[in-house]
């Protein structure tokens, strides 16, 4: 009776280890709900203002704020010039407190 018990416990704590780390990858960052629209508010502004500003490699610039007005941008452009142009567009936007420019240069185009 105890081998029984002891696999079956086995089973289940094996299948819900995935969902438990699942459960335990999600974003500390967004502890309470008005973080996450903070942050998501003043990723939409860096957003759009670098569409304000037309740059072509828009597409390729990802915006991502934490709790504390930190912006990261990462992705790729074809030049510095927009790599700095994007970081001094996310760090003149309001709520953000500094910017991390992760963003790459394509080689060759």
């Amino acid at each position: 009776m105890n081998t029984k018990l002891l696999t079956a416990c086995l089973i289940v704590g094996t299948l819900m280890a995935p969902v438990a780390a699942r459960a335990a990858d999600g974003d500390a960052d967004r502890t309470h709900p008005a973080a996450f629209v903070k942050d998501s508010v003043i990723t939409t502004k860096v957003k759009a203002k670098l569409a304000a500003d037309k740059m072509r490699s828009l597409a390729h610039i990802h915006v991502d704020t934490d709790r504390n007005g930190m912006v990261v941008l990462s992705g790729s452009v074809k030049d510095q010039a927009s790599a700095d142009t994007a970081a001094s567009i996310a760090r003149e936007t309001e709520g953000v407190t500094s910017v991390q420019n992760h963003i790459k240069i394509k080689s060759g185009g």
